[in-house]
C-alpha cells in the first residue's frame, strides 16, 4: 500500500549512474577513474533539510548555479546491518520515491577542489515524494537488481532530461549492502540513487538549455509508476 514518505532519519546519497558520472567528469577533461567500478560511493546529505511535493526551494546565498538532480530512493523500512548483496536485500526496503537532490554548482564547485566532497553546494535542500511505492507494487519491472522505469525532467513544462532508473551500473542490492556494511541502517534512512543520466543541467550544459535554474522555475521530476514530485524556486527572504 502506498503512504507518504516517512521522517527522514538519515541520507546517503549515490553515484550509481555511470553515464551521468563519466559526462560531468568528461566536461572537467577528466577520465572516468578506476576506483568507481570498484565500489558504489555515497556521500551523506542533512536529513533536516528535506522537503516534500510542492514545497518551495530557496537557493542558497550567493548561488547563481541552482541545480535539479532526477533521482530514485528507496526508504529503508527495518533495522539492518551488513546485508547480502544478493535480492534479500531488498527486504528491508519500505518502498522507493523520486528524488531531487538540489545543487549549487558554483558553491559546489569551489569545495570539491579541498577533496573532502560537497557539504554547503548540496545540503540547503532536498526533495523527496510525493508518495512511497512497495517493491510489491513494482516487481514486474525488477530485474537484475534494478527497477526499469522511466524517468524525465521539466522545467516550466519543457522536457530537460529523459532516463531509464534500469539504466544504473550499481545495482540495489549491492547500494544496501555497502551502506550496511559495518554500519547499522534504521527505519527512515534514505538511499539516494544518484543522477540518472542527463538528469541535470550540469550535465546538459546551460548553455543548451538556457542557463541555471532561477526563482519562479517549476521543476517536476516523472519516474513510472513512482509519480510527480514538483517544486517550485523561489527567492531568499
Amino acid at each position: 500500500m502506498r503512504r507518504p514518505v516517512p521522517p527522514v532519519a538519515s541520507l546517503r546519497d549515490f553515484y550509481a549512474f555511470e553515464a551521468h558520472v563519466a559526462t560531468c567528469r568528461r566536461h572537467r577533461g577528466l577520465d572516468m577513474v578506476p576506483e568507481w567500478y570498484e565500489l558504489p560511493v555515497f556521500y551523506f546529505s542533512n536529513p533536516a533539510s528535506v522537503l516534500g511535493h510542492d514545497a518551495n526551494v530557496y537557493a542558497p546565498r550567493g548561488c547563481q548555479a541552482l541545480d535539479y538532480e532526477l533521482e530514485i530512493a528507496c526508504v529503508i523500512g527495518r533495522e539492518c546491518r551488513d546485508l547480502p548483496d544478493d535480492d534479500r536485500a531488498l527486504d528491508v526496503v519500505a518502498g522507493f520515491t523520486i528524488m531531487n537532490d538540489w545543487s549549487a554548482r558554483d558553491l559546489q564547485a569551489i569545495e570539491m577542489k579541498v577533496g573532502l566532497g560537497p557539504s554547503k553546494g548540496k545540503d540547503f535542500a532536498t526533495s523527496l515524494g510525493p508518495e512511497l511505492v512497495p517493491l510489491e507494487e513494482l516487481r514486474d519491472s525488477y530485474h537484475e537488481g534494478r527497477l526499469h522505469l522511466e524517468m524525465t525532467a521539466q522545467v516550466n513544462g519543457r522536457v530537460y532530461s529523459r532516463g531509464d532508473a534500469g539504466s544504473m551500473h550499481w545495482p540495489w542490492p549491492r547500494l544496501l549492502a555497502h551502506a550496511s556494511r559495518d554500519a547499522t541502517l534504521r527505519p527512515g534512512d534514505v538511499l539516494g540513487s544518484g543522477t540518472v543520466g542527463t538528469g541535470c543541467i550540469l550535465e546538459l550544459t546551460p548553455e543548451k538549455v538556457g542557463g541555471w535554474l532561477h526563482p519562479g522555475d517549476v521543476v517536476e521530476l516523472t519516474i513510472e509508476r513512482l509519480g510527480t514530485l514538483r517544486n517550485r524556486v523561489i527567492a531568499h527572504p
